[in-house]
């Protein structure tokens, strides 16, 4: 039997960990769990997708990845249209929808560039 693996935690790097955050919990709807500075060099911000049982950390000082290099963070949602219409409302630069064969997608990119995905999964037919 495999050992189980959860993926709990996704680093993002970010450049100004303020403007992130009320991104990601003002503007994209995030959950703001965690915000804790260790040192004046490291600060951890953790915040979870609503209904996600993974969360991201916004973190300063803590790894060596630039920011704006992450790309495909990949959201599951029920309805790609209401999706889109709620990051719209709420601010959020968001593509249309796109349709492919394994899904409907709407893209945007938080303030640095981190670019983010949310796939609606359709019935396959």
């Amino acid at each position: 039997m495999a050992t189980e693996m959860r993926l709990e935690l996704v680093q993002v790097p970010v450049s100004d960990v303020d403007r992130a955050k009320s991104f990601y919990v003002d503007q994209v709807g995030f959950n703001d769990d965690h915000d804790h500075r260790v040192s004046d060099e490291i600060r951890f911000v953790q915040l979870t997708p609503p209904g996600s049982a993974c969360s991201i950390a916004l973190t300063t000082g803590a790894h060596e990845m630039k920011p704006g290099t992450i790309e495909g963070q990949q959201n599951v949602v029920e309805d790609a249209d209401a999706a889109r219409a709620e990051l719209a409302e709420r601010g959020v630069e968001v593509s249309d929808v796109q349709e492919f064969p394994w899904g409907r997608f709407v893209f945007f990119s938080d303030p640095d560039g981190n670019g983010w995905a949310l796939q609606q999964i359709v019935p396959q037919g």
